[in-house]
């Protein structure tokens, strides 16, 4: 009896599935063929089985509980699996955004009860793994166990042999450690060889369309398709988008929007800005560090030579960025030169609105100068998506170092890390707020902006197998750039239509050809 209730909580230690959109668990009825594995040891070498049971199996056991939990886990809440080589580098920054983001009781709690889940797991483990230890000394237990664990082995490596499916099966947890060992063979076993990466675009457009409008290029954090694919997302966002339309036929300006594909999901924005600068298609981090130690041509490289000021404005850099010197920026305005005075909401601390209040006092304030392209990652929505700031309906207060009330601050809701989706929406209409904003408060000035999603939000927000998605507008008061737009996928309004437009990085001989049509 107590053998088979052992065999019951290993099994299941090893087979539950994930509770989408959420970290928690579900029991799942499947068959563990690492237990299968467990127990033919056990019979095979009976007389060290418990030895094996209290000092090797117990810890094992821990780490495969927490391969198939990262495994189930993370492509649920992700969208994509967790890659230790690239990923874990980012980990630091992460827990300081929790720390900033979410109550200091909050990640105490979450760390004690994680502390006690392993130590349980390993108690449990260690408990059942001596009984079933106990049991193959009994000469009839030992061939039934090891004959039901051969056949359930075999049964496997049959079905995998074929190719079939599964389902009887959980995948094996030892499987998210040969994955992540395959990923860091394959990132150190190059040799330092370039990947192949894609043609540039021709970035020798003359950008004529624009006549000297300055161009404002807004990659929106976590803006995807699911804003408008998900029919309870879009009813939320109903009052923000009707906002951002009401103020570009107030300011005398047309939207056209379309849906690209992006180069990732759920996180890497980095992937995307460079993707779409370069016109080069970055799927991963060694494809960005391939093409970041290029000299290839650049969409700011190009305004460059059209006579225009460079800039980026990011109010999310909270160090040094050498890399920005791949692009061709004239300037680099990260947090130390935007100079913020106000309280900080989050982890990333500076109001989009603020940011865009900044450039326009830094740079498009001057009654003489150049024409300006700027590029404006946003961070107010990056996840985890709080707290919020509250739109100031009086523009010139983002600037004023008490421009944010106490009752301001005090109303920016944390995030409730086990439903990301109401912070979520909270920041995209934020951010359709600020952009509407900033529309009204610079109606009519020669002024073109482009609005584009990075990537999608994390699957706990945007659902379990979405695509990579995501809109992209263009408003501005010029005909033929509009016209040739819509002759490339574009359509009138906010909304994106369908088919695709797309992959990102596509879009750039669209925007360039757009940029230097005259009619």
């Amino acid at each position: 009896m107590f053998a088979a209730a052992a065999l019951l909580l290993l099994n299941a230690s090893l087979t539950f599935g994930n509770v989408w959109p959420t970290p928690k668990i579900r029991w799942e009825t499947a068959l563990s063929v690492e237990l299968a594995v467990c127990v033919l040891l056990l019979t095979v070498a009976h007389q060290r089985a418990e030895l094996f049971a209290r000092r090797v199996l117990p810890t094992l056991w821990v780490l495969l509980v927490a391969g198939h939990y990262l495994d189930v886990t993370a492509p649920g809440l992700y969208g994509r699996d967790f890659n230790l080589y690239w990923d874990s580098r980012h980990l630091g920054n992460v827990a300081a955004m929790l720390a900033r983001a979410v109550p200091a009781w909050q990640i105490a709690a979450a760390a004690a009860g994680l502390a006690i889940i392993i130590v349980a797991v390993y108690l449990l483990a260690r408990l059942a793994l001596r009984h079933l230890a106990a049991a193959v000394q009994h000469r009839r237990a030992r061939l039934v166990l090891g004959t039901a664990a051969a056949l359930v082995v075999a049964t496997f490596a049959t079905r995998q042999l074929a190719s079939l499916t599964q389902p009887a099966f959980a995948d094996p947890a030892s499987g998210a450690y040969f994955r992540q060992a395959r990923y860091v063979v394959a990132m150190m076993g190059t040799g330092g060889a370039s990947p192949a990466l894609g043609d540039s675009p021709d970035f020798g457009a003359d950008l004529r369309g624009l006549q000297g409008a300055d161009v404002v290029l807004v990659f929106l954090e976590s803006y995807g398709a699911v804003t408008f694919d998900n029919p309870a997302f879009a009813d939320t966002l109903v009052a923000s988008r009707r906002n951002l339309s009401a103020a570009v036929n107030e300011a005398g300006r047309e939207l056209v929007s379309a849906y690209v594909e992006s180069p990732t999901f759920g996180a890497s924005s980095w992937l995307a800005h460079l993707s779409l600068l370069s016109g080069v298609k970055v799927v991963d981090q060694y494809e960005y560090t391939s093409l970041m130690a290029s000299s290839r041509d650049t969409l700011v490289k190009a305004f460059a030579r059209g006579g225009y000021r460079t800039v980026a404005l990011m109010p999310g850099m909270r160090q040094p960025w050498p890399e920005g010197g791949f692009y061709g920026f004239d300037v680099i305005y990260g947090r130390d030169l935007l100079a913020y005075q106000g309280p900080e909401f989050g982890w990333w601390g500076i109001p989009d609105q603020f940011a865009l209040a900044r450039l326009d006092a830094l740079e498009r304030t001057a009654a003489s100068r150049p024409p300006l392209f700027a590029v404006f990652p946003t961070s107010t929505s990056h996840a985890p998506f709080g707290p919020v700031p509250p739109f100031l309906s009086e523009w010139s207060r983002a600037l004023q170092k008490d421009g944010y009330r106490p009752e301001d601050v005090a109303s920016a809701v944390a995030p409730d890390l086990t439903d990301l989706a109401p912070s979520y929406l909270r920041s995209i209409a934020y951010g359709y707020d600020t952009l509407a904003g900033y529309i009204r408060s610079h109606a009519g000035e020669n002024l073109v902006m482009v609005v584009i999603g990075d990537h999608q939000p994390p699957a706990a927000v945007s659902g379990r197998d979405a695509p990579r998605e995501v809109p992209v507008h263009v408003i501005a008061s010029r005909p033929g750039l509009l016209r040739h737009l819509q002759t490339n996928g574009f359509r009138s309004g906010l909304e994106p239509g369908r088919p695709v437009a797309g992959e990102m990085h596509a879009l750039v001989p669209t925007l360039l050809r757009a940029f230097s049509a005259t009619r």
